[in-house]
């Protein structure tokens, strides 16, 4: 890889960084997106379905991929790692590591003939683990790039797929390589993790079988799951309890995320439907200590989640145990009454919170706001502006949002990031970042 120059390199190839580059390059700017998966999509394209419209995921954000990766105005920078940001003359200079594929990227055709032949499987992170993919493969149907990628801690080095690859594309001495890229401002879309499962040793600590993750439930509900069902993981059976526990990685000081995550209610309720949909017998529970429905459409998602039967149940709930048959006993204290009960589920999901990702925030030099996400110094009139000129933030490495305000603050990202460019254009002296004045 050569160096080369942008106007703008965007961090985080999820649908806050996909939207910031599409709008910046539909402006005619040269744009850099990087990412350090094999393929953009981020968290969104594991997903099932969005609220409150339950719309496909995939129907949304295979096309924008298509578009970034297809768009004349933008270098696609996949399996990559940043290494390095430093200020300079026109802007910043970033050095980034190429991590090796093992595949050579011009030549690969995505025909997947080494994966077929490949020989080992291994969990698969897109499901959380419980699929389970070959060692070298694309890493799902819709990736962008359509282009292989080999897991050499894994390779047992038989060849086979070195035989089979009709192009000559697998080379198993390839390694990292450094360039740099020169570019006049940054936008920052690095994204969120969700609380660890493990964290609340009350809830089992990620021990218990059938204690879930909601990802993983999303896994399971979409069409290209591990099981193409709603599935017990502890031992394959078809739950017909499913509970969710709120605010088990959010409001909560023994955690140190002490803020609302904002999409807990809302992701919870819809998973709840979909269950419904797939499992109509099913007992849906929701344990929650508030309801907060902010967006437009969301009270009534809730209601029509309530008229389909999802029993909601307002307590707290102090710590879940398994039975012998490995099935989720939750205790929980009803506010309304203050009695203490435990009820036996078959499945429990946790609705995690966010926490930002690690990693850019560092090497960015950007200070970080007391919930860790990134720290914008005037949120109401400069919403994406960090504490660095040519700097901006969007999505959820600010703090925590829902998709429609990811593409939202994606947007108002590009905007501000293209009237930062205009104005050294225009030989303009940029704000200082204290002042609250937003670009002309």
């Amino acid at each position: 890889m050569e160096n080369f120059n942008v106007d703008t390199l965007v961090i985080g190839g999820g649908i806050a960084g996909m939207q910031a580059a599409l709008d910046l390059a539909d402006q005619g700017f040269q744009t850099a997106l990087v990412d350090h998966e094999p393929t953009i999509g981020g968290k969104m394209i594991t997903l099932s379905k969005v609220f409150p419209t339950l719309d496909c995921c995939s129907c949304i954000t295979t096309p924008k991929m298509s578009s970034v990766a297809h768009h004349p105005n933008i270098q696609l920078l996949t399996y990559c790692d940043l290494q390095s940001i430093q200020e300079s003359d026109s802007g910043f200079r970033v050095a980034i590591v190429q991590k090796p594929r093992y595949v050579d990227a011009h030549k690969c055709t995505g025909c997947r003939k080494c994966e077929y032949e490949c020989p080992i499987l291994i969990p698969n992170p897109y499901d959380r683990g419980l699929g389970a993919y070959h060692a070298i493969r694309v890493p799902f149907s819709t990736a962008v790039p359509q282009t292989a990628v080999l897991d050499m801690d894994n390779c047992i080095l038989c060849g086979k797929c070195e035989k089979v690859c009709p192009t000559q594309a697998v080379t198993f001495t390839q390694k990292p390589e450094t360039f740099e890229v020169q570019t006049r401002t940054i936008v920052l879309a690095s994204g969120f993790e969700l609380t660890p499962l493990e964290a609340k040793k009350e809830y089992g600590g990620g021990l218990l079988h059938n204690v879930i993750d909601p990802l993983m439930m999303e896994r399971f509900l979409a069409p290209t799951g591990p099981y193409g069902r709603v599935l017990r993981p502890g031992d394959g059976k078809e739950p017909t309890s499913i509970a969710y526990v709120q605010c088990a990685g959010s409001r909560d000081q023994s955690l140190g995320v002490e803020y609302c995550s904002r999409v807990c209610c809302m992701y919870a309720i819809k998973q709840a439907m979909l269950i419904s949909g797939a499992l109509p017998m099913a007992e849906i529970t929701i344990y929650y200590m508030d309801i907060r429905t902010f967006g437009k459409g969301y009270e009534q998602f809730y209601q029509n989640a309530q008229a389909m039967g999802v029993e909601f149940i307002r307590g707290k709930v102090a710590a879940i145990h398994e039975d012998d048959q490995q099935n989720p006993v939750v205790k929980v204290e009803l506010t309304e009454d203050g009695r203490v009960v435990e009820r036996t589920h078959d499945l429990v999901v946790l609705s995690l919170g966010m926490v930002p990702s690690p990693g850019s925030a560092g090497i960015l030099e950007l200070p970080l706001g007391d919930d860790k996400f990134i720290s914008v110094p005037a949120p109401n009139a400069r919403p994406c502006h960090t504490t660095r000129p040519g700097i901006f933030v969007t999505g959820t490495a600010m703090g925590p949002m829902d998709i429609v305000d990811s593409i939202i603050s994606a947007s108002s990202a590009a905007a501000a990031t293209s009237a930062y460019i205009r104005a050294h254009q225009n030989g303009q002296a940029s704000p200082k970042p204290q002042e609250e004045a937003v670009y002309a």
